[in-house]
């Protein structure tokens, strides 16, 4: 089987809501059947997946993209990265080490190290994310693999993230993802040639991770502090535009520690448009779980960093001169905002400005944004080219999601835009 013909664009992102002209999606493979009752917990699923139905619904939401801009896929990259030997090497033995079966030196002389770079690379690809099975499993342990699954790629926002011109390699903050940010770091790095930070090369325990990181102007972070993202990972991007911009914003958002549904800033709050955003209501007014949960400003002047405690999201952004229009997930009822909630109702993906996409199942949510003017449209429609979203200056793309939010997560949260224009 011949490896992908597939060209790199360049890395700039200076908005979320710039028209998206590249993104980076993993298609979800094998690795997510690859999951009991007994692992589930560990590879940070709440529930088994089923993958007709998953593929089915990924195939619409990942169609519609097609039809919009250059869309990349982490397999087909890896299989070309996969033909030097350097790289093979690199991701073969830390992958390997990572997963803590032998050490660097015993790999080396090691039989399934011999084994996986004997591989071709579209079968070394498949075994780098779906996992390398023991020669014996007793039938009742939790742990199956040698090389374990990647069983979260398909979340391809969260393990690097692109700031403008250069991509942010994050640390993850459970290992069962830590190998996803070698996988990325290859990609950025060797295929698209990409200028990379690592936020994990500055402090060994600062975290970051995708979901939390809105690059909102070319001046401005927006970024959610919790259990995926913390103090010293954000220290370090404050730190890193200090000492490279006069002026520079990042605005807070302190998030719970559980449960799963906050694990990151865009599961409560998402930009639709440059004038208006998605937004879970009691992050808005500090209610509930979001009781006194800090919203922070920090401002970036001359090298000389500061810190300033806002109301809230909003209220922050207004101090930057940027007054936007929350649109409330799941609508007025309360009890409805938290089920929608809970599967990624607040988790949209922009495909330009007030252009937008995400599950159809959040109904209070959609009917929302038909409510604020926005033209509602099919996956279904545009995929089968009966709807062409050009033809619309605003609108949202529901597509169908039944299995894909039980994984954890929205349209946001499976996209790693690589470049928008403006």
């Amino acid at each position: 089987m011949s490896t992908p013909n597939i060209t790199p664009c360049k890395v700039n992102v200076a908005s979320e809501t710039g028209r998206l002209r590249a993104v980076l999606l993993r298609r979800p493979g094998i690795e997510i059947e690859r999951m009991t009752p007994l692992n589930a917990a560990q590879a940070l699923y709440s529930d088994i997946l089923d993958k007709p139905t998953v593929d089915n619904e990924y195939g619409l939401f990942s169609g519609v993209l097609e039809r919009w801009c250059t869309v990349y896929h982490v397999q087909d990259i890896l299989e070309v990265l996969l033909k030097d030997n350097n790289i093979r090497q690199h991701l073969v033995i830390e992958s390997l080490r990572h997963d803590r079966r032998t050490s660097q030196q015993q790999q080396l002389n090691d039989g399934l190290t011999d084994y996986l770079m004997g591989l071709d690379c579209v079968q070394l690809a498949r075994v780098l994310i779906e996992g390398y099975e023991k020669d014996f499993w007793d039938g009742f342990s939790d742990d199956r693999y040698l090389l374990k699954p990647l069983y979260n790629l398909l979340f391809t926002r969260d393990a690097s993230s692109t700031i403008y011109d250069r991509v942010l390699i994050n640390s993850m903050s459970f290992e069962v993802r830590e190998r996803e940010s070698m996988i990325y770091e290859a990609i950025f790095r060797h295929f698209f040639g990409a200028e990379i930070l690592n936020v994990s090369s500055w402090n060994p325990l600062a975290r970051t991770e995708g979901g939390d990181i809105h690059v909102a102007s070319p001046d401005l972070l927006c970024i959610g502090e919790g259990i995926r993202t913390n103090a010293k990972g954000i220290d370090y991007l404050a730190q890193k535009f200090a000492h490279e911009r006069d002026h520079f914003n990042i605005l807070v958002q302190e998030m719970p520690m559980e449960p799963d549904s906050f694990i990151h800033l865009d599961m409560v709050f998402t930009f639709l448009s440059q004038h208006e955003c998605m937004v879970f209501e009691p992050m808005l007014k500090k209610q509930g779980i979001f009781a006194n949960k800090a919203t922070t400003l920090i401002q970036i002047d001359n090298g000389k960093i500061t810190y300033h405690q806002v109301g809230n999201i909003l209220n922050g952004l207004r101090q930057v001169g940027w007054d936007i229009k929350p649109i409330i997930c799941g609508g007025s009822d309360s009890w409805v905002q938290l089920r929608e909630q809970w599967h990624s109702g607040a988790n949209f993906f922009a495909l330009g400005d007030g252009q937008v996409m995400g599950y159809r199942r959040n109904t209070h949510t959609i009917d929302a944004l038909d409510n604020a003017g926005y033209s509602i449209l099919n996956a279904e429609d545009i995929v089968d080219g009966n709807v062409d979203m050009n033809d619309y200056e605003k609108f949202v793309v529901a597509f169908a999601g039944s299995e894909l939010p039980r994984a954890g997560g929205g349209a946001r949260c499976m996209t790693m835009p690589i470049l928008r224009e403006g």
